[in-house]
């Protein structure tokens, strides 16, 4: 099934490419080939099929609103999926993604001025709730199936457990009225294909209303766990509070509101690290093991929100 939604979904790529002729010499090529998407290139259009069990409805909303905010998300070319081995599809210009290679000009001014800007968005009705912390719901419940016997499973399912329940996913989020990304990182960056196209936010699979720190929480937990620089750090929040961000105060402390979904985004990196190594058969690396000591850290900590667990 994988290799023939594969050729199926470059196909259609090409076509949505190309939809007068069927003679191009563009190349084609696979971006991505997860559980959760599978992504095809064909010269400037991207086709990607989305995670098995998703539907158009519940795209329909998320495609909408990239539509209406075209200078901070990615516009879809279309926005109706279609149906492809009973996922949906949809197509997107191709954009330049953040490269690897170059940390030093990783876009953090765009990522905390784009964010800042889809924060301040008013929800659209309809809107679902943004699904980052079912996705670290999920990651934690592939360790308890997966690994739970690991060595460094304990601490990780321990500081999960020290969450309120809404960044667990059990009860809804104290927010719903804030547009939220649900899943920021630097690859989901990509430099608009128009000449001299800026940044923009791609992939909506998670988009919806909630706590708008979660967005911010990946970098807060790298930072924290001493993995990302704290020049870059400062880059990305001042950028974020340059633009009116309204996730956390524009004055004061940060970790306030910061604190619970930065340890929830750590638990969900550290469970999706060690099913990742136990599925490998490898040893934990340097970076992993940095995120599991910072939830053994998490674990005596008050109820009061605070820095320390990375320290």
């Amino acid at each position: 099934m994988t290799a023939d939604l594969l050729s199926e979904l470059t196909v259609r790529a090409r076509r949505a490419a190309h939809p007068r002729t069927d003679d191009c010499a563009c190349a084609a090529a696979p971006l991505a080939q997860r559980p959760d998407a599978t992504v095809v290139r064909h010269g400037p259009t991207v086709a990607k099929a989305h995670a098995p069990g998703s539907t158009a409805g519940d795209l329909a909303p998320r495609l909408a609103l990239a539509a209406a905010l075209p200078a901070v998300l990615l516009p879809p070319l279309s926005s109706t999926p279609v149906a492809l081995h009973g996922r949906p599809v949809t197509f997107w210009p191709y954009g330049t993604p953040v490269d690897p290679e170059d940390p030093d000009a990783a876009p953090w001014e765009a990522a905390g001025a784009l964010l800042a800007a889809l924060h301040r968005t008013p929800a659209p009705d309809g809107l679902p709730p943004m699904r980052g912390p079912a996705k670290a719901a999920r990651a934690i419940a592939r360790l308890r199936e997966g690994a739970p016997g690991h060595p460094a499973a304990g601490p990780v399912l321990r500081a999960w457990e020290t969450l309120p329940p809404w960044a667990r996913d059990e009860r809804p989020m104290p927010d719903t009225t804030t547009v939220c990304h649900g899943d920021l990182h630097l690859g989901q960056l990509v430099r608009h294909p128009a000449p001299g196209g800026s940044w923009r936010l791609i992939d909506v699979d998670d988009l919806g209303t909630g706590v708008p720190a979660w967005d911010l929480a990946r970098p807060a937990a790298w930072y924290a766990c001493g993995l990302l620089p704290p020049e870059e750090w400062t880059r990305f929040l001042d950028a974020y509070h340059g633009a009116d961000g309204p996730a956390v105060p524009p004055d004061g402390d940060p970790w306030s509101a910061l604190d619970v979904p930065a340890r929830a985004l750590t638990a969900q990196t550290a469970a999706l690290a060690i099913t990742k190594a136990v599925a490998a058969d490898r040893a934990l690396d340097e970076v992993e093991q940095a995120l599991i000591d910072a939830c053994a850290r998490m674990c005596p900590v008050s109820p009061q929100l605070t820095t320390s667990f990375a320290k």
